[in-house]
């Protein structure tokens, strides 16, 4: 019998690519979702698990207001900086990995930088999966943790399969059961006996005092996250619809921040201390049994589901620039998967520290290099062009700009955050590096006098995406 063609499986299948965006700009017509619905999708990393933990972490080590001083301190920058990404991500149409190529890095520059952001989010999806195979393992100790492991590894790859419209229904439904599992969790927290005695709001564990040493280390901690997020969500800003345009930007870049630093690390600085436990995935099973498993696996699944879009992006971003290699972005997440639960079974949480140190650093002072060069570089000293370019046949392979400044900028980072710059350095290290970044980054281009940004204008930009 002849196959009869399905036209609505056509038509399907061209709106699965075109939801992809992974190497291209989102053309204005396709900039079509509300700002409500893209900031609901960033919310499903906003309230990962992981935030609940720092904010217990840092109250039990150090005390619950040096925690929450730290908390601020993050909502404010990340804030800053998620406001600026998204910007620059909603007027031009690109995701932070294709701002690169025309902001400073130039497209072979802007593949190493994508690597790297790459693997944070793998190790990201390692991370959370973990964390939700320890909480099952704690209900039901006879499964064994490497099997949970490799079963929410693979759950998330058909939950991402067709892009940020089915992440945004997926996010819609699963809100209110989140919801509900945390307000059941704080009522019968309250009703069992707190494991650490008095007012949690103002709890110092024995030696430690407000400010200081106990201060910085806690700002130290959240250097560590501040960047991915304020990155992270570039990849959805650039669906934001052109009416919406300033209230999107708002909402997108700084409601994520407020939630996930403020209002989650809040929640985790009350339940780290009043159930004397930093992990989550273990606080919660005690408070909910049953309860606290599926909490737990509903949490991980919201912010996964996140981290294997933005690894995807990533990951088919670098193979096309560097190997011409384009299998299209499911395959990117089908090994995102894949790789992360290889971490999830080399114990990457035994590692949790000096991974973020290193990504605080390198995250934050790529942020800082694609805002100085939108705002200082390009707006103010008007050098290079006054857009971002993301096409290879406009680009040069290479541009200082943006390359050596991200390198020296983590270099001498990574060196103040592992101790060998003095105390205070290691506490504000991903901040200096930042700062580094910055400051070169106009350095470099008013030396090289913006040669390195383009090898010939072009001349099909909207007037609407210039700077």
């Amino acid at each position: 019998m002849a196959e009869i063609s399905n036209p609505m499986a056509d038509i399907d299948s061209k709106e699965v690519k075109k939801d992809d965006f992974s190497l291209e700009k989102v053309p204005l017509e396709g900039r079509t979702l509300g700002w409500m619905s893209i900031t609901n999708v960033t919310l499903g990393v906003a309230t990962a698990m992981l935030f609940m933990q720092m904010g217990s972490l840092m109250a039990i080590s150090f005390g619950s207001v040096n925690a929450l001083l730290a908390e601020i301190y993050a909502t404010v920058v990340a804030g800053a900086l998620g406001i600026g990404i998204c910007y620059f991500a909603a007027k031009s149409g690109l995701n932070v990995n294709l701002l690169a190529r025309g902001g400073g890095f130039g497209y072979i520059g802007a593949s190493i930088t994508s690597l790297i952001y790459a693997l944070n989010f793998i190790m990201y999806c390692a991370i959370e999966g973990s964390i939700m195979a320890f909480a099952v393992h704690e209900y039901l100790p006879m499964i064994p943790v490497w099997v949970l492991m490799i079963v929410f590894g693979l759950a998330v790859i058909p939950l991402n399969w067709f892009g940020i419209k089915q992440l945004d229904k997926l996010q819609k439904w699963s809100v209110p059961i989140f919801i509900i599992l945390l307000v059941l969790g704080f009522i019968l927290a309250l009703n069992i006996a707190p494991k650490i005695p008095g007012n949690p709001w103002i709890y110092l564990p024995e030696g430690a005092a407000v400010g200081g040493v106990g201060l910085l280390a806690c700002i130290g901690i959240m250097n560590g996250l501040v960047g991915i997020m304020a990155l992270l969500v570039s990849d959805y800003a650039r669906f934001i619809k052109k009416e919406e345009f300033k209230v999107g930007v708002f909402a997108v870049g700084f409601i994520p921040q407020l939630v996930c630093f403020f209002i989650m690390g809040v929640i985790g600085i009350w339940f780290g201390v009043r159930m004397g436990e930093e992990n989550p995935g273990i606080y919660f099973v005690q408070i909910l049994g049953v309860g606290g498993a599926l909490f737990t696996i509903l949490t991980q699944l919201r912010i996964n589901i996140t981290n294997l879009y933005s690894g995807s992006l990533s990951l088919a971003s670098f193979f096309e620039n560097v190997f011409k290699f384009k299998p299209g972005r499911t395959f990117w997440v089908v090994f995102v998967s894949v790789a992360a639960i290889v971490l999830m079974l080399g114990g990457v949480l035994d590692h949790l520290g000096s991974l973020l140190t290193f990504q605080g650093v390198f995250l934050l002072a790529w942020g800082a290099v694609l805002v100085s060069d939108a705002v200082i570089v390009k707006k103010v000293l008007k050098i290079g062009p006054n857009y971002f370019e993301h096409r290879q046949e406009y680009l040069y392979g290479w541009n200082p700009v943006g390359v050596v400044s991200l390198i020296v900028a983590s270099v001498i980072g990574s060196f103040a955050a592992f101790g060998h710059l003095g105390v205070f350095l290691q506490n504000v290290a991903a901040f200096f590096a930042a700062i580094i970044a910055f400051v070169l980054t106009i350095i470099i281009a008013i030396a090289s006098k913006g040669k390195y940004y383009s090898k010939n204008a072009a001349d099909d930009i909207p007037a609407h995406e210039h700077l």
